[in-house]
C-alpha cells in the first residue's frame, strides 16, 4: 500500500537555512518553504502540513508570534511545530515550549539532530491521528460510531443552516434481527451487520456523506447538501445493494433474504427545525416503514417506494 510522504513546511527568512533544511528532508518528506510569518500561516491553512520547523526571528511576523496564531486557530492549532533558533538562552527556549513547541532546536544545527527529531515527532502524529481515528470507528462494523456522527452532525447541521443547502439523514434498522441471531447465532449476526454495513457506506458517493452506527443493529447515513430526492434514490440503492447480497433469513416474516427499513427527512422545507427534531423526523418515519410492514424506505415529503 502506498502511503503518501508526511508533509514538514519549513519557515525560514534566510533562504541558505531553508535550502539546507529542504535538501536534507526532501528525500523522505513532502517539503513545503515560507520565507516569512505571513507566508507560514497562508501556507499552512492551504497545505495542512504535518510539522512546522519555524524559526524564530523572522521580520514582521515572528516564529512566537506565528505559533500564537497557529494556536488560535481551531483548524491549525494541532500542528506540531518545533522551533529552530540562534536564541540559545534557556528563557528563549522555555518561552517557546510555554506557547505550544513541540521541541526546540537551537542553530547551528546539527544535520543528524534535526532528522532524528522531525522523525521522532512525526511519528507522534501518526500515532495520535490512529488514536484520533480509532476513537470515531466502530469496532464491529469499522463504520464511524456514534460519537462521530453526533460531531458530523452538528456540523453539518450548522453548514446547512449557515448556507441555506439542504441536509438528509437516514436511519436503516436491520429487519427481524433478534430472530436472525437467535435462529443462526451471535457470530453469524455480526457478520451479516457488518455486511450490511459495508454495503450502506458503499452507497455513499460523496466524500462529505457519512455511514455509521448509531446502535445495536441501526445504522444512520448523513448526506450534507442533498435533497430528498437526491437522497432517497441513494437509500433506494444502498436497500438494493443489501437485498442483492441475498443473505438468507429463515426467521423472517418480512423476506427470505436479509432486508432493512429505512426511515429519512431532510432538512428545509417545513419551517425552522433544529438538529434534534430533524433526527426525531427521520427516526419517526423509520417507525412507521417498521409498522407499514418493514423492508421498505419511509421518506417525509415523499411518496413510499
Amino acid at each position: 500500500m502506498n502511503v503518501e510522504p508526511q508533509k514538514v513546511l519549513i519557515a525560514d527568512d534566510d533562504p541558505i537555512n531553508r535550502q539546507v533544511l529542504a535538501e536534507l528532508l526532501k528525500p523522505e518528506y513532502t517539503v513545503l518553504l515560507a520565507k516569512n510569518g505571513e507566508q507560514a500561516l497562508e501556507r499552512a491553512a492551504r497545505h495542512a502540513p504535518d510539522l512546522i520547523l519555524l524559526d524564530v526571528m523572522m521580520p514582521d511576523l515572528d516564529g512566537y508570534e506565528v505559533l500564537r496564531r497557529l494556536r488560535a486557530d481551531p483548524q491549525l492549532e494541532q500542528i506540531a511545530v518545533i522551533f529552530i533558533s540562534g536564541l540559545d538562552r534557556p528563557e528563549d527556549e522555555a518561552i517557546g515550549l510555554k506557547l505550544g513547541a513541540s521541541d526546540y532546536i537551537t542553530k547551528p544545527f546539527n544535520a543528524t539532530v534535526v532528522m532524528a527529531r522531525v522523525a521522532l515527532h512525526l511519528q507522534l502524529v501518526r500515532q495520535r491521528r490512529m488514536l484520533e481515528r480509532l476513537a470515531h470507528v466502530d469496532g464491529l462494523t469499522e463504520l464511524a460510531n456514534r460519537r462521530r456522527f453526533d460531531e458530523m452532525y452538528a456540523q453539518e447541521w450548522q453548514r446547512a443552516q449557515r448556507n441555506g443547502w439542504p441536509l438528509s439523514l437516514a436511519l436503516l434498522d436491520i429487519d427481524a434481527f433478534k430472530q436472525y441471531n437467535d435462529f443462526y447465532g451471535h457470530p453469524a449476526g455480526d457478520r451479516a451487520l457488518r455486511a450490511v454495513s459495508r454495503a450502506a457506506a458503499a452507497g455513499l458517493r460523496r466524500p462529505a456523506d457519512l455511514a455509521a452506527r448509531y446502535g445495536g443493529e441501526e445504522l444512520v447515513l448523513l448526506m450534507p447538501d442533498t435533497d430528498s430526492v437526491q437522497a432517497r434514490h441513494l437509500v433506494d440503492d444502498v436497500c438494493a445493494a443489501i437485498a442483492a447480497l441475498e443473505m438468507p433469513h429463515a426467521a423472517s416474516q418480512v423476506a427470505s433474504v436479509l432486508t432493512v427499513s429505512v426511515g429519512g427527512a431532510t432538512l428545509g422545507g417545513y419551517g425552522p427545525e433544529s438538529a434534534a427534531e430533524l433526527f426525531e423526523a427521520a427516526d419517526e418515519h423509520l417507525y412507521r416503514a417498521k409498522q407499514d410492514g418493514r423492508n421498505r424506505v419511509v421518506w417525509r415529503g415523499l411518496i413510499e417506494g
